[in-house]
Order: C-alpha cells, then sequence, then structure tokens
C-alpha cells in the first residue's frame, strides 16, 4: 500500500486562513469531498498529514522509506494520478514553479531535493486563495458527482417532487443521487445546469426550491421553503434556511432561519442567526478588496461577487448585517445593529460599537454547550490547537 503525504506549505497556510488555523488545507472540504477525501477515492493508500507544528498531534504524520508527498491544495484528476504512478524514487512533478508531487524520503523532501523534475501539461483543480473554493465549487463539485455515481446507484427519487431540465446526463447517468435513509418531499430541483446530491440521512423539507449543482452531505437539514443556487456545498450536519446561492459549509454549522447568504466560505461550528444577511455585491459594483493574512491588508481580488468568510466557531445574533467580502476569524462572535468592520480577528466579540477579547475559558464553554448538542466532545488535543491559535492571534491583529 502506498504512503501517502499531503503536504501544506508556510504560504498556502497563511493564504487560506482562516479556514487553516483549524485543519490541514487538505481537510477543506470542496465539492462534495474534502480535498483528502477526493485523494482517498481516486488513490489508495494509507495518508496522513505534513502540516503545522501545532496541528501535528490531531493531524500526525506517518513516514516508509518512500514515501508520495502531494500538495494538500491539489485535486486529483486522472492524468495527475497516471503522473504519480510513473515517478520513480527522487523524482517530482511540477506545474510551472509549483511543486505538486514527490517520491522519495522525508529528508530529501525537507531539503528541498526533489530530484527529476517532471511537468504537469495542464493546471490541476487547486486552492491558492479563499475565493478559489466557491469560484471553482461547481467544477469540484460535478468530479465528486461522478465518482460517486460510477461506484454505487441512487435510491429512487419520490414522485412528489418537481424535477426541472433533463434528468440525465447524455450519457445516461442520472442528474440527481440520493443516498439512504435520506427524506425528500415536494422539492423543486432545477437539475439545469448540474447535478444534485443528497447525502445520508439528509432531510430537504417541502416548498424547497434547488438550483444545481448542489450537495447536501450525510445529516444535513434543509428547512421549509429554502431557495438554494449552485454552486452550494452544505457539509455534514449543517442545517440551512432562506436564501443560499454559491454557499459552502464545512460541516456542523447552522443559517437555519430567513436571510442572504452568497458567495460565501463558512467553516464548522458556526451559526447564523435569524435574518442575517452578508453582502455579496458593492452598491457600486466596483472591484472587491477581501483581507489578506499574511500582507495584514485587503488586497484586490479581481471579483464583483465575494460574501462572507467565517473561520470555525464564529457567530452571528439575530438581523447581523455584514459587508461584501467580510472575513472573520476562529471564535468570532458579532452582534448588534449595523455593520462591523470588514475583517474581525479570532476570539474577538462585539459589534460596529467595536470589538473586545473573548478569553479563552469562555470560548470553550461556549463551544462545549454546541459540540454536545451534537454528541461530540471539545477534547484536549482541540484545546491544544485553539490555544495556539490564541497565540498567534495576537501577532496577527
Amino acid at each position: 500500500m502506498k504512503n501517502i503525504i499531503l503536504f501544506d506549505t508556510e504560504s498556502l497556510h497563511l493564504e487560506l486562513l482562516p479556514l487553516t488555523f483549524t485543519r490541514p488545507i487538505s481537510d477543506i472540504r470542496f465539492g462534495i469531498f474534502t480535498i483528502r477525501e477526493k485523494w482517498e477515492q481516486m488513490y489508495p493508500g494509507n495518508y496522513s498529514y505534513k502540516t503545522n507544528d501545532y496541528l501535528a498531534t490531531k493531524y500526525p504524520l506517518q513516514t516508509d522509506d518512500n514515501n508520495y508527498f502531494i500538495a494538500g491544495n491539489i485535486c486529483p484528476d486522472k492524468e495527475l494520478i497516471q503522473k504519480l504512478d510513473k515517478l520513480s524514487e527522487q523524482e517530482s512533478l511540477f506545474y510551472n514553479d509549483e511543486l505538486i508531487a514527490f517520491y522519495g524520503t522525508l529528508d530529501a523532501f525537507q531539503e528541498n531535493d526533489f530530484g527529476v523534475v517532471h511537468p504537469l501539461k495542464n493546471e490541476p483543480l487547486s486552492l491558492h486563495k479563499l475565493y478559489d473554493i466557491f469560484i471553482n465549487n461547481d467544477i469540484a463539485l460535478e468530479r465528486d458527482y461522478k465518482i460517486i455515481t460510477s461506484k454505487k446507484q441512487s435510491a429512487p427519487l419520490p414522485a412528489s417532487n418537481r424535477i426541472i431540465g433533463n434528468p440525465n446526463f447524455e450519457d445516461g447517468t442520472p442528474k440527481i443521487f440520493i443516498e439512504p435513509g435520506a427524506s425528500i418531499e415536494c422539492v423543486t430541483l432545477n437539475v439545469t445546469h448540474g447535478p444534485i446530491y443528497i447525502g445520508k440521512d439528509t432531510e430537504i423539507m417541502e416548498n424547497s426550491s434547488i438550483r444545481a449543482p448542489f450537495a447536501a452531505c450525510e445529516h444535513v437539514v434543509v428547512n421549509m421553503g429554502t431557495k438554494i443556487y449552485g454552486a452550494t456545498t452544505l457539509g455534514p450536519y449543517c442545517k440551512v434556511g432562506g436564501e443560499l446561492n454559491n454557499v459552502i459549509m464545512q460541516a456542523y454549522s447552522n443559517k437555519g432561519h430567513d436571510g442572504f447568504l452568497g458567495n460565501a466560505v463558512i467553516g464548522e461550528w458556526c451559526n447564523l442567526g435569524a435574518g442575517t444577511n452578508a453582502s455579496n455585491l458593492k452598491n457600486d459594483y466596483s472591484e472587491i478588496k477581501l483581507w489578506n493574512y499574511p500582507s495584514r491588508r485587503f488586497l484586490r481580488t479581481g471579483l464583483q461577487f465575494c460574501g462572507l468568510i467565517m473561520g470555525d466557531h464564529s457567530k452571528a445574533g439575530i438581523n447581523c448585517m455584514f459587508n461584501t467580502a467580510t472575513v472573520l476569524g476562529v471564535g468570532v462572535n458579532v452582534h448588534g445593529s449595523g455593520f462591523p468592520r470588514n475583517f474581525v480577528a479570532s476570539f474577538s466579540e462585539g459589534g460596529t460599537a467595536g470589538f473586545s477579547d473573548v478569553p479563552l475559558s469562555k470560548f470553550f464553554s461556549i463551544a462545549e454547550r454546541m459540540m454536545a448538542r451534537r454528541g461530540k466532545v471539545l477534547t484536549e488535543v482541540d484545546r491544544a490547537i485553539f490555544e495556539a491559535i490564541h497565540d498567534e492571534t495576537e501577532n496577527l491583529k
């Protein structure tokens, strides 16, 4: 069995904050699966991580005499896998100046001794900026959907639902896939622009309207009358309502009520209160600037649409409003009327009147209560990670 190590670079770890505060890059959900899950589906092996030191206890490194080191921001495809299989010891794959993969020892990898270099002809699907997650989610979602439908068959779609568009792809593959235990009744499903995936034990309540491409992973709840535009992914155990457009929620997060969220990325264990709205377009239609952690300032994106980026365990009270392209770190609690600033550092609480620091003891108490509702426990390993993030946040404010 191949020993495969998904590695993070320091520059990309910083570029993809706040999501990578709490996970390796390859554990970001993008499409239906996380990047690691994509690799596991397409390239069997023993997988581990080479990531930041403070994450290593939860995401350990396992080495062998020779290892496949694969960049954690890169998604697999047929060309890349074929190239990997042809690598000999001390050989590597590059796309332009970016290391994609290396086959060899840990010592050689750490010394940047990548031996014989083989170029990739085509650029792989990858994450380099936070907004890549929602810009390319349609591509990632459709690729993942094809993996799923190549391995198993869908449960039947109940007759009470309404399908708009051709229900099959040109090759005859159905555009709607339903896992066992899912409940979906009296829902409008528009598959004109791609597939719809409904995960195990997920519930899509009546009078909801969904436009593909769309994925609801296991144990998701979509409340009555929800309006969802693609390309949207709801990670495991998320709960949503209101209106969503091109939103990716990692897992265990809630936006259960009316309010708009568009071109957004939401981490784990987040909650958006009733009536919360987040702008994704400036009134003057100008180019959007987004907070960039490595440079510690707002940078041009070339985008016209960009909404809320929310780190793990962050919250918004009822009727909160967010300006276009707002970035919240880890453990942020926003409440009150008006628009808070466009970047809020981790472990902060407040609103338009200003923010104060959240003590770790208070953060842990809130996190424990929220996780307990889903039968999860905040472990000592998790606590150590948040303590490290808390220390680092003082340097990033």
